[in-house]
């Protein structure tokens, strides 16, 4: 994928558009749009959402909306700068009248200059190289910076042409989300309805008496044992991976091989599961590797009982991970430990019966992979066209 960095570097170096400051094409709203609050009006202020630059109606309780009496009205259509950077969370366009804080960088955009929508696309790739940290390690931005962040404004026809192929990938991305999250939906329900026990004469065991359960363990001081060399051991961290997926097939680190004999080796197609923090998440191994104490391996006695993957789906299952949460220790941070994972009760039907349950919920994932993949792909081709809109190469 090409990052956003990349794509800066490669906008700024080609200087294919005429740039002006964000200030020329927007109206400083703290200037002109400053009302005094009335105490007995209940009014809404504005919170953008870390998802998608949307902005959520913060409300607070009438009578005590805000200490200090005055703010900036912001209407509908209105530009909205945090002047605090959280996660995509940065800027959106007001959707309703709101009074806003000082929080915020409130703007109108002179929409006889710049496409709204043009100047929304803009502005995901350039405000990243804004910013300043605080005190407290976040990311800040004055009203200085980010009027005077430079953006290319090429003439409103073109500027109309690039916003509606990136629109276009947009609605795409947005159906691909849908299909994803229906399909997790589809998959969960099957899981719970095809692994319930309940009715079903299935024989029930202790996961102790059908794996053989190992915890990891980590060389320390870990970082004097991590390397960059080719001959370096996979170090598989719960970071490697997201939940919800089934395989881990990389790492981001690796470790000397002299770590070896204070870690515990692991084989493609073993099943490992995290034991802390992110407690209870099973996973099957594409790769080789080594596994750190916040990992357990489940090895199967007996493959003629159970099969690997039918072991993977019932320990995504709710009955399971309620027995994780029973079974777990700790205040704060619960940990499972190999004893208490021996302990857990999991449904044994017959094989031929697991391996039907097995097809039926690897077709739902394997589907559900093929949007993922779909969606890394668009994700791809909006960069690519931002990337060369930007550049003048979809000009015409």
């Amino acid at each position: 994928m090409v990052s956003n960095k990349k794509i800066l570097h490669n906008i700024i170096s080609m200087n294919f558009w005429p740039t002006k400051k964000l200030g020329e094409v927007v109206v400083d709203l703290e200037k002109e749009r400053i009302f005094t609050l009335d105490s007995d009006t209940f009014y809404t202020e504005p919170t953008i959402s870390s998802k998608e630059h949307k902005i959520l109606p913060k409300r607070t309780a009438k009578g005590n909306e805000f200490k200090v009496k005055r703010r900036i009205k912001l209407k509908p259509g209105d530009l909205v700068i945090s002047k605090l950077h959280t996660q995509n969370g940065l800027f959106a366009y007001a959707d309703r009248e709101y009074a806003s804080t000082t929080t915020f960088i409130p703007l109108k955009v002179k929409e006889n200059l710049i496409d709204k929508k043009f100047l929304f696309y803009s502005l995901r790739i350039f405000i990243k190289k804004l910013g300043s940290v605080d005190t407290v390690g976040r990311e800040t931005y004055s009203k200085e910076q980010i009027l005077s962040l430079k953006i290319p404004v090429p003439p409103l026809p073109i500027q109309q042409k690039i916003v509606e192929r990136l629109d276009a990938i947009k609605k795409a991305q947005e159906l691909n989300d849908k299909q994803i999250e229906l399909t997790e939906e589809l998959f969960q329900s099957l899981l719970h309805r095809e692994l319930d026990p309940k009715g079903k004469n299935w024989e029930v065991k202790k996961l102790g008496n059908v794996c053989e359960i190992a915890r990891g363990g980590s060389p320390r001081p870990i970082n004097k044992y991590l390397t960059k060399s080719l001959d370096g051991i996979n170090w598989i961290k719960i970071g490697d991976v997201k939940e919800g997926e089934k395989y881990i097939t990389s790492t981001a680190e690796k470790i000397k091989p002299e770590g070896i004999s204070k870690t515990r080796l692991v084989q493609e197609g073993d099943l490992i599961l995290s034991n802390s923090m992110s407690f209870g998440r099973p996973y099957i191994l594409k790769i080789s590797g080594a596994i750190h104490d916040g990992w357990l391996l489940l090895h199967i006695n007996n493959a003629n009982e159970i099969l690997q993957d039918f072991l993977y789906y019932i320990l995504c299952t709710t009955q399971i991970k309620i027995q994780f949460e029973r079974f777990a220790s700790g205040g704060v941070v619960k940990n499972l430990n190999s004893d208490l994972v021996r302990r857990v009760k999991i449904p044994l039907p017959p094989l031929e019966t697991q391996k039907k349950i097995v097809e039926k919920l690897s077709a739902v994932q394997e589907y559900k992979k093929k949007l993922l993949d779909q969606k890394q792909k668009l994700q791809e081709l909006f960069e690519s066209v931002l990337n060369k809109s930007f550049k003048g190469e979809l000009a015409a």
